[in-house]
């Protein structure tokens, strides 16, 4: 029996899913963390979360640039954010100076990585819906997955800055876990860069003052990554500051 045209299957262009392609990469990137944590290595650990949070943040950038964006490609992109920064993030930490308080550290693995886990899930039905977050067009509400990865591997890159063992107690560890991961599900405003306008004037100064940022990451990268947490947390206190600071509506 001859098929019909109309049950011919669809034609997909090949450069349609480089997004997928990016966000299966980021997951690998995550994935090979562990690897290397597990054996000791949490400089590479810590670099391939990295990777996985630049390339999360270039699939979504591609999709809508090769207008292929999709449900499943939706889908994909936050199940990998959740690997690469809700359980890998917390499961570096753990190896690197949780293990000697077992339980505490798995105490704060966990609620580390159901905040993580929530955060997505908030943000998943807020994209969805037809009214949303109303402040997320301005702010997002809560630490973005990405930015709580990187905040809560802080206490490695101190470590790393200063080139030697600080033997950090894991209770504080857990703790700071445990308080990044309140303010991922917290509705505290905090900082969206793709948001932010700038005068025209200042553009040369902003590429200029990007460059360096770069260059001082590529050269001193705990000790850049190190300010470049503190000034994030600052932000967000700055944010919620101004807020309380609002008059009530009414």
């Amino acid at each position: 029996m001859d098929r019909k045209p109309s049950d011919a299957p669809r034609q997909l262009l090949l450069l349609k899913l480089l997004p997928n392609l990016v966000s299966i990469l980021a997951l690998c990137s995550g994935l090979t963390a562990i690897r290397y944590a597990i054996a000791g290595n949490f400089t590479l650990a810590v670099l391939l979360i990295g990777v996985a949070a630049a390339l999360d943040g270039l699939d979504g950038r591609l999709a809508r640039m090769l207008k292929s964006e999709s449900a499943i490609g939706a889908e994909l992109d936050s199940l990998c954010d959740f690997v690469n920064f809700g359980v890998t993030p917390a499961l570096v930490l753990y190896l690197w100076g949780l293990r000697p308080e077992t339980s505490l550290g798995w105490i704060a693995v966990l609620v580390y990585a159901v905040c993580c886990m929530l955060r997505l899930a908030r943000f998943n039905v807020g994209s969805k819906v037809a009214v949303g977050e109303a402040a997320e067009k301005t702010a997002f509400i809560g630490v973005p997955s990405p930015a709580g990865a990187l905040l809560v591997l802080s206490p490695l890159y101190l470590e790393f800055a200063t080139g030697r063992t600080l033997h950090v107690h894991p209770v504080i560890v857990a703790a700071w876990m445990v308080g990044i991961g309140a303010l991922m599900i917290s509705r505290v405003r905090t900082p969206s860069l793709k948001r932010i306008t700038i005068a025209t004037d200042m553009a040369r100064y902003v590429l200029v003052g990007a460059v360096v940022v770069v260059a001082a990451v590529l050269t001193y990268p705990w000790v850049t990554l190190l300010i470049l947490c503190m000034a994030y947390l600052a932000g967000v206190l700055w944010l919620a500051l101004r807020g309380m600071r609002k008059p009530p509506v009414g």
